[in-house]
């Protein structure tokens, strides 16, 4: 399956080499962490030319600007021109941090994103947003630029803890909750060992790639695919820098509750769809222990996110389910009142 520059297939190396072999890179590097080296490197590297190996530390905790700085070094080092290519292996974290290492260095060289988690097939790696975190604020420095190619192989997924498949299917739910409310009513009634990732990982490309492509710089519809996002990453933020960090895709599971919670308030849905969504992710999802949060400090790194405009901070809200409504200004007490919610269920 092929979507524009989105390649879904069940054999990447194959395709990696038939996309090499009609260009003419100078120098080739793939970016690995310690878990893509030990797990998904042996699935391509024999396929691949000649090419330079650079190696971070996973996690979010590393996605900072002294790891740009190893990159850059190394693709300095080895004497990488303009007519190079940087391959990512990996999930949300070498993507982002790899692709702005990439569109900065030398003012941008091309780059391949090969997902290998399913948060990165269905979401980080579809739209050329690319950045790293900035003194605790998560993705505060990046800019836009699309790969030149992203290649999909679901078989990386077999590589994955299930609770990194967990954490990535809060992306796929949130794409059924924003776009597609008939997906939906069948999606709520499913248990997660019941997923079939060879339908709902294309499923969830082709809804995130419609959206970008109608708004590649987030000027409009776009800011749809932040529905959960806003009060995820405050929550994400504060714990990841009181050193209790969760994977993403937690955040932004407890993010759609919350954001939920406050489209019911709103009265933009019923309370019969804030229960089904609510049950739905407590059936996924282990609750976020938020009993000790400092509830404002939370508030604190909300006042900080990439949406807001003139101190507002700036959510996505469910409009019915299969709609929403954006720049939706919410005051420091909804914010708080939507944490409390969380954490009564």
């Amino acid at each position: 399956m092929t979507i524009d520059n989105i390649i879904i297939t069940g054999n990447v190396s194959e395709v990696l080499n038939d996309i090499l072999n009609k260009e003419n890179y100078s120098k080739i590097a793939v970016l690995v962490d310690e878990n893509t080296l030990a797990h998904c490197y042996p699935l391509i590297k024999s396929n691949l030319p000649q090419h330079t190996l650079i190696q971070i530390k996973s996690g979010e905790i590393n996605k900072t600007l002294n790891t740009c700085t190893h990159v850059w070094q190394e693709l300095t080092d080895q004497s990488f021109d303009r007519k190079s290519l940087f391959i990512n292996l990996g999930g949300g974290v070498i993507g982002d941090l790899g692709g702005f290492c990439a569109g900065t260095y030398k003012r941008g060289i091309d780059f391949i994103n090969l997902p290998t988690t399913l948060l990165s097939q269905v979401d980080a790696s579809v739209g050329g947003k690319l950045g790293i975190d900035f003194n605790g604020f998560k993705n505060h420095i990046g800019l836009f630029q699309e790969p030149k190619n992203v290649l999909i192989d679901l078989n990386f997924l077999k590589t994955l803890p299930e609770q990194e498949l967990r954490s990535g299917f809060a992306e796929i739910l949130k794409h059924h909750l924003i776009a597609d409310r008939t997906g939906w009513e069948g999606l709520k009634h499913k248990t997660f060992e019941a997923m079939d990732w060879t339908t709902s990982v294309p499923h969830s490309v082709q809804i995130k790639h419609k959206i970008v492509t109608e708004d590649p710089h987030e000027s409009g519809l776009r800011k749809a695919l932040n529905f959960g996002h806003t009060i995820g990453h405050g929550i994400e933020s504060y714990l990841l820098n009181s050193g209790r960090a969760i994977l993403h895709g937690e955040a932004v599971a407890a993010g759609i509750i919350c954001e939920a919670y406050l489209s019911y308030k709103r009265e933009l849905i019923t309370e019969e769809e804030l229960n089904d969504i609510t049950q739905f992710i407590q059936s996924i999802y282990e609750k976020i222990n938020l009993s000790d949060l400092d509830r404002e400090e939370v508030c604190n790194y909300l006042m900080q996110d990439k949406k807001n405009r003139d101190n507002n901070i700036l959510a996505v809200l469910l409009n019915g389910i299969g709609s929403v409504v954006w720049d939706q200004s919410l005051d420091r007490q909804e914010s708080l009142d939507s944490l409390v919610f969380y954490d009564k269920l």
